[in-house]
């Protein structure tokens, strides 16, 4: 495994945050049925996780930026930084992680639940922006904790489902 050459820089999301960094960067965050996209170029050493909550709020109020709580805005905030560095997204990797059911006693009629429109929002942008996904871990019930290694690309996941 790669290590960053300096000391670690480790950035923690809320939800509705993104960080884009270099490779002495650890990106950490929680998931419940919000969703996370990493996206990591493997030979410029650079990469980038969003946390949103919704899949999308329609239209942008005019004057106002990218909000990344929606999965259509925090993506386009994470393609911005790939845009700066003349990059090509089909170089990147992706991963995607989330998307629980938090509440499966109210939706277990057909009800589409937060999590589920959440990750249908994640593989429409990844194919829209050509971002080869390389693994994941989404659906089911419960949290997530991830940390993301800019440096080697490596995200560490710790699950934890809901008791019943």
């Amino acid at each position: 495994m790669a290590t960053p050459v300096t000391g670690i820089v480790e950035v923690f999301l809320h939800p509705g945050d993104f960080h884009f960094g270099k490779q002495d960067t650890r990106i950490v965050t929680l998931l419940g049925s919000c969703v996370s996209i990493t996206v990591w170029h493997p030979r410029l050493l650079v990469g980038g996780m969003c946390h949103y909550m919704l899949p999308s709020r329609g239209v942008i109020p005019e004057g106002e930026g990218y909000d990344g709580r929606y999965g259509d805005e925090a993506m386009k905030l994470l393609m911005n930084h790939i845009w700066r560095l003349d990059a090509d997204p089909r170089q990147f990797h992706a991963k995607l992680f989330g998307g629980a059911n938090m509440f499966p006693l109210q939706c277990q009629k057909n009800e589409m639940n937060v999590g589920e429109r959440n990750l249908e929002m994640a593989a429409t942008l990844l194919e829209r922006y050509e971002i080869p996904l390389k693994a994941r871990h989404i659906g089911g019930d419960g949290h997530r904790k991830l940390m993301f290694d800019v440096w080697s690309g490596d995200v560490w996941l710790k699950h934890q489902p809901m008791t019943q």
